[in-house]
């Protein structure tokens, strides 16, 4: 079966389920992982301005998109020459039955729970000690959070965090100021690649709060990527747990 990939993590997802490039055909110029398998597969463009004459050229016989990531008329343009697999992931769960139908498609089962269990897993040891009021941005100029709809959020409360924008839908546009409740800011390394310099402009704020970069991928990525993060989580979680709040 050939398959093209325009979504990163279900890139990542169907290698680590054992596809190779002789399957996956087609990617996206931010399927990025794993890298020395995907630079021999091709590219057709980015998330949000696919290239459908590069796609039909390849001639898969399924296209794997999702509903946040990619546009609709873009799909759309697709869909009447090509078996396209539209993703929604919002949450653990969600999470759990995208794998566990990629296994399926793929004849991975037994692969895909494993990566399941093994995400469970993960979140369940990375526990914060104590309720800690954090903002996670990832945009910058204007700033910009997330809300409770949101996969990052879900990740977050899996962990034990409490996003003070919770109350709010998708991905809103914020002001400095609007951080004022955080205990804890944290700085996404994308898809605004948050530096050091960052800190510091937030820090003439708020001096006395706690700015941290968060690698982006830990939080955001779906598919197989969160089971592959259990170091990460745990040395983020020993130190929150080790900050006088």
């Amino acid at each position: 079966m050939k398959v093209v990939s325009l979504v990163p993590s279900i890139t990542e997802a169907l290698f680590d389920l054992g596809l190779t490039e002789n399957e996956i055909v087609g990617r996206t110029k931010f399927c990025i992982h794993p890298k020395e398998s995907v630079k021999n597969v091709a590219v057709i463009g980015g998330t949000k301005n696919i290239s459908i004459d590069k796609i039909k050229a390849l001639q898969p016989d399924l296209i794997l998109a999702n509903k946040e990531e990619n546009i609709k008329e873009q799909i759309e343009a697709l869909v009447n020459d090509f078996n396209v697999i539209v993703t929604n992931v919002e949450n653990i769960e969600d999470n759990y039955y995208l794998l566990k139908n990629l296994g399926k498609i793929f004849h991975k089962e037994d692969k895909a729970q494993l990566f399941n269990h093994k995400i469970y897993d993960v979140l369940n040891q990375a526990k914060i000690n104590s309720t800690i009021k954090t903002a996670y941005l990832i945009w910058k100029n204007p700033y910009m959070t997330v809300g409770s709809d949101t996969f990052i959020h879900k990740v977050l409360t899996e962990i034990g965090f409490e996003n003070i924008f919770e109350n709010q839908k998708r991905y809103p546009k914020i002001q400095t100021e609007d951080l004022v409740q955080a205990d804890i800011i944290m700085l996404s390394s994308e898809p605004f690649p948050f530096k050091e310099k960052h800190i510091e402009e937030l820090r003439e704020f708020y001096p006395d709060k706690r700015i941290m970069i968060v690698d982006g991928e830990a939080f955001s990525w779906y598919g197989t990527h969160i089971a592959k993060c259990e170091n990460y989580f745990k040395d983020l979680v020993s130190e929150v747990d080790s900050i006088k709040i």
